[in-house]
Parts: structure tokens; sequence; C-alpha cells
């Protein structure tokens, strides 16, 4: 029996998860959770796992909760909330799920505690990943990925040796707009964006696949997940989703990880590695029913947001943390109607103008470049 600590219960990978917990009674159990705002779903998730500790957004909804809920589960919140759930003494897996910068600090205690990581929160790795994998590596602990395609990828380099790759190569559907011109964007509305062709995702992350920020924050993961450098990572759009990604090898052999596009297959292969379990909710991938794959190059110039991602991600030190602040406000910006869609990359690019990167940074520095990228920010969306 693997026990569960899972942030972010009540979203979209969160959600999957408990769906994957669900399906095997036998060997998975959820003893951990948070949420954040949604009350009424957590409650009902509370009612249905019985965890032994859930952790809220703020003291109001922990005090509701305690005074419905009398028969001895722990309530706690906040950051140091977040803390308790991740490093539940029961727990032996992390289910990283939130979104946000809210995840790197849980994370790292969660390390430090010896419990294996399952990450799908991108922005952990994004702004601290030398801090991540170096605290992995000093306590031995597992960082499993959940993304789709950094789990193709890790699934294609079972039994290789990781010398003999030439380059990983990550397929990425195009969002919502993949098949329209740059020109087209200027008026798309927010409706729009989340109308995602493949995926059914929380609303900040579909409008990183339409921009395709989310494939850059997923080229900054892959960098510090597989240890190769950035000349080393491509990305391919691939309309129907059902090669997840690809590894090439020294041969020039290429191995390649495919399936229907359901987020709980490698929700489900981080929880049950090394070992395999049943699926039977999701369907079986029949190619001659999809009947043509497409393939293309991708246009830097149409997506501006992956090409800054790279721009980045090469630099290194903070200024993906910039990116990733930045990113995250802007995209807020445009969810509740403050900015049009091409704003965002617009914000994005004077970000990363501005700043100067600090090199090898501290946690405390991570911190204080996260804010001062998001002060920033707020100012130009005030002019």
């Amino acid at each position: 029996m693997k026990k569960i600590s899972l942030l972010g219960a009540t979203g979209s990978i969160g959600q999957q998860t408990l769906d994957v917990i669900k399906a095997h009674p036998g060997d998975l159990e959820l003893v951990a959770m948070s949420f954040g705002d949604n009350i009424e779903f957590g409650r009902k998730i509370i009612m249905d796992f019985s965890p032994k500790i859930v952790s809220v957004r703020n003291k109001e909804a922990c005090d509701t909760l305690k005074t419905e809920f009398t028969n001895g589960i722990t309530f706690v919140y906040g950051e140091e909330g977040l803390v308790e759930v991740a490093t539940y003494h029961e727990a032996t897996i992390l289910v990283n799920a939130v979104v946000g910068s809210v995840g790197l600090i849980p994370t790292l205690k969660a390390i430090e505690a010896k419990k294996t990581i399952a990450i799908a929160n991108k922005e952990t790795l994004v702004t601290a990943g030398h801090i991540v994998m170096d605290a992995a590596k000093k306590h031995g602990v597992s960082i499993l990925p959940v993304d789709s395609e950094h789990s193709a990828i890790f699934q294609c380099l079972q039994g290789e040796n990781d010398k003999n790759i030439e380059k990983i190569i990550l397929t990425g559907s195009g969002g919502s707009f993949r098949d329209k011109r740059r020109h087209e964007l200027v008026s798309v509305t927010v409706e729009q964006a989340l109308n995602h062709p493949n995926w059914s995702m929380g609303a900040k992350i579909t409008i990183d696949s339409a921009t395709m920020m989310n494939k850059g924050l997923e080229v900054i993961e892959a960098h510090w997940l597989f240890e190769l450098p950035y000349d080393q990572i491509d990305v391919v759009l691939h309309k129907e989703s059902i090669i997840h990604s690809m590894v090439e090898f020294h041969d020039k052999s290429v191995i390649a990880q495919l399936g229907t596009p359901d987020m709980r297959v490698p929700i489900q292969y981080a929880l049950s590695y090394p070992d395999r379990l049943m699926l039977p909710s999701t369907k079986s991938l029949n190619l001659w029913e999809v009947g043509t794959l497409h393939f293309s190059k991708i246009d830097f110039d149409r997506y501006r947001c992956l090409g800054l991602a790279y721009h980045a991600g090469k630099i290194g030190g903070t200024m993906p943390t910039v990116l990733n602040a930045a990113n995250e406000v802007a995209v807020a910006a445009f969810l509740n109607g403050s900015i049009s869609f091409l704003t965002i990359e617009a914000i994005l690019e004077k970000s990363l103008e501005k700043h100067q990167s600090i090199s090898n940074p501290s946690l405390d520095v991570i911190k204080e470049v996260d804010l001062e990228a998001r002060a920033y920010v707020r100012e130009q969306l005030l002019q």
C-alpha cells in the first residue's frame, strides 16, 4: 500500500489523481491533502477519502471544517499547513499538483523528509530547479514526473543508458489557437483560449498551452529532470497529442511513448512506479481510428513565449524565476479581462529585459526576485 499526500486536491490534476487512487483501493491510499478555496468540493473529498490531515488556504475555512468533521481529522492552513501535509509521517509519496510557486517550499520540506516526489507543479523546478534536484540527490529522493511529456520521456528511458541520449523531443498540441495566424490573435477572447482541443486542464495551464509557455516551462523542467543542456531539448508540434514525447539516441533510433490523451495514465505511472497498474477507465489507443498523425516544426515568431523560455533557461540563474512570476501575473490579468492575449508575451519580454540574472541563487534570493518580478508586472498593468 502506497500512502499519498496530495497538494491541490480540487484542481484538475488533483481530481484525476483522486480518480486513480479510487480505482486502486488495495494499492493506493490518500492520507493527507490540501486544497484552496473550493470548500464545497473539498468537503466532498474529505467524506469520500477520509484523509488524516487536511490543509486549506485560510484560518476561517480551517475553523469551519473543524466544526463539521469531528472524527479525528487534523485541519491546518496556510503555507505551514501545506508543509504539514507534504511531510505527513504516514505518507510515502507527495503529489505536488498545485499551480504556482506556492508548491516549492512544501516540496523541499518533503524531500528533506525523504518522501518520493510525484511532480506536476512546473513552477517548482522552473524557479528553483538547481536547489530541488540538489536536495533530491542529497537525501536520496526520487523525483517522478507527472506531466505527460516528461512521463513519456521517463518511460522511454527505462532500461536505457543516459550517455546514449542524442536529444529529447517534447511534443506540443499548439493549444487553442494552433490553427490561427499571428494577426488573428489580436482579438481572441478568454473563452476561446480556454477551449483546448485535446486536454481537460485548469484555466492557467490552458492559457499557457495557448501561448506555448506551458511547453516553454516544460523545456526548463526537462533540463533539470533529465540533466540535459538546452540544445539537446527539442519541441515539435503534434496536433493529435498521441505521441506524448520521444527520445533520440546516438544511433538515430527514436523511442516514443504513445497513448490516448488522458492525464490519469502518467499520474498512475508515477504512483505505481516501477510497477504498472490496470487502468480500465481509459481508452485503448487504436491507431487505425486515429488514421494520420501530424507534425510540424516550431515557428518561434508565432510562439514567442516558447522562445522566451529557451532564452531564460539558457541564461539560467534567476531568469526562469522572473519568467515564471511574470507569466503567472500576466495570465491572471488576461483571465480577468485586464489585458489582451498578445499582451502576455509583451509583458514577459519586458520583464526579462529589465532583469539582471543572479547565478546560482539561494532560496531567499529566489523568493525576493519572484516578488520583485510580480510587483513590476503589476506596475506595468496599471500604466
